[in-house]
């Protein structure tokens, strides 16, 4: 998809009235496009600290990336997506087996805080990306995918979930504070060098309840 058809996707996405309208389900492969396009709107070359970002600049490489997320809705078990006349948001999650595919050390690379309870990593889930539209923030969009999620792990019985927010070289304040809305402790810190860039992250953790 070429950046422009990115923006003008942005701009027909509908205005919702209220919250309560917003569906979640399960993403499928037909989504693919409309979740590269939220996935657009938050992820450039550009990162906004106070509106919050994602890592990567993904209208750079879009067959790329496409093909990435396609990959990640056939492969993970919790990859939903919130609707209302369109695709708003996303939120993706990787299960222990599955982050640890792609990640084989990330247990051992963090920094954990001492007084961390370390059983917390015996059955996990990682949240890795959560996405909104940009002009969409800020609605409780992003609370509404976690709630399916969490409904999900109880049924699982996983009981621990783990969310990374940059730090450095730009914060990702919006992050910091959606990290505190849902509830999480913090519970160590990383270093992570991706594209020849060095990223500090902030290890966050909450219990399912």
């Amino acid at each position: 998809m070429e950046l422009m058809n990115v923006t003008q996707n942005i701009q027909r996405s509908p205005m919702i009235q209220s919250v309560e309208t917003i569906s979640v389900r399960r993403a499928t492969a037909k989504d693919v496009q409309n979740i590269y396009t939220v996935a657009c709107s938050v992820g450039s070359k550009s990162k906004e600290s106070y509106a919050g970002f994602l890592m990567d600049d993904y209208a750079s490489k879009p067959k790329y990336y496409q093909k990435f997320f396609l990959e990640r809705v056939l492969e993970l078990d919790h990859f939903y997506i919130a609707e209302n006349q369109g695709i708003l948001g996303f939120l993706m999650a990787y299960t222990k087996e599955q982050w640890l595919k792609y990640n084989p050390t990330w247990i051992e690379d963090i920094y954990w805080n001492p007084k961390f309870d370390m059983g917390c990593t015996d059955n996990f889930i990682v949240v890795d990306k959560t996405a909104i539209l940009s002009h969409m923030t800020g609605k409780g969009i992003g609370s509404i995918l976690y709630k399916q999620l969490i409904k999900d792990l109880k049924i699982k019985g996983i009981n621990d979930i783990f969310a990374e927010t940059i730090i450095s070289p730009t914060p990702n304040f919006a992050s910091l504070a959606f990290r505190e809305k849902q509830k999480y402790t913090l519970a160590g810190m990383r270093y992570e060098e991706y594209n020849n860039v060095n990223y500090t992250d902030l290890i966050y953790h909450k219990p399912v309840k």
